[in-house]
């Protein structure tokens, strides 16, 4: 077992990672506000099932070697960039649905689709993985036992912070739709803002190096 010391300096990391902004907590709040506090629930599922994917990769190893090698660590690099991109378009595009605005009679989608949304941006997102891969290491010690059991046990640290952070968020996601409705002219202030965070983060994943 990691001693409790170690473990408390996890938790912080793992709380820093899950409060920066990323793809998870957009797709969250996305669907929270259009379709609910249900809709947001299932989509955490899907992220939280990509999570403890992410683990088994870590835990076996295999993300080590995804890192090692260059190929494989560019397809999903590029396949994170490209999804980022095209929420961009869609927050901007003409007509298309703001994130922040609960629009009535809007197509609902099914929880299938809410769930494998949310477990593929959980899955392409390197940002899960790199995070994994650069501070397990850093606990995971042959004295404290099996190396499996501490993987799995940070592993299982990390998704109770995940998800007790962004179950959070899909409580209080739907309030934030009132104020929208409200102060319309915010609307578009928050879509260009969005795709410029979106883009951003696309960039810098772009030129991100495995490590």
């Amino acid at each position: 077992m990691i001693p409790l010391n170690e473990l408390a300096i996890f938790i912080l990391a793992a709380l820093l990672l899950v409060i920066t902004p990323g793809p998870n907590m957009m797709y969250l709040i996305s669907r929270s506000i259009t379709q609910g506090k249900k809709a947001g629930i299932i989509s955490l599922a899907g992220i939280i099932f990509g999570i403890f994917f992410h683990i088994i990769l870590v835990s076996f190893g295999i993300t080590a070697l995804l890192f090692a090698v260059p190929f494989a660590y560019n397809i999903l690099k590029i396949l994170g960039v490209v999804y980022l991109l095209y929420l961009a378009f869609q927050a901007v595009r003409p007509n298309g649905k703001n994130i922040f605005q609960a629009s009535e009679g809007m197509t609902i989608d099914k929880p299938r689709k809410l769930f494998s949304i949310g477990f593929l941006t959980s899955l392409l997102n390197p940002k899960i993985a790199v995070f994994y891969l650069s501070f397990f290491p850093q606990f995971i010690k042959p004295e404290y036992g099996s190396v499996m059991t501490q993987s799995l046990e940070l592993g299982i640290t990390q998704v109770l912070v995940s998800f007790s952070i962004n179950f959070a968020i899909v409580l209080t996601a739907s309030k934030i739709a009132s104020f929208f409705a409200q102060n319309p002219a915010w609307l578009k202030v928050q879509k260009w803002f969005m795709a410029g965070v979106l883009t951003s983060m696309a960039v810098k994943m772009a030129f991100a190096k495995a490590k």
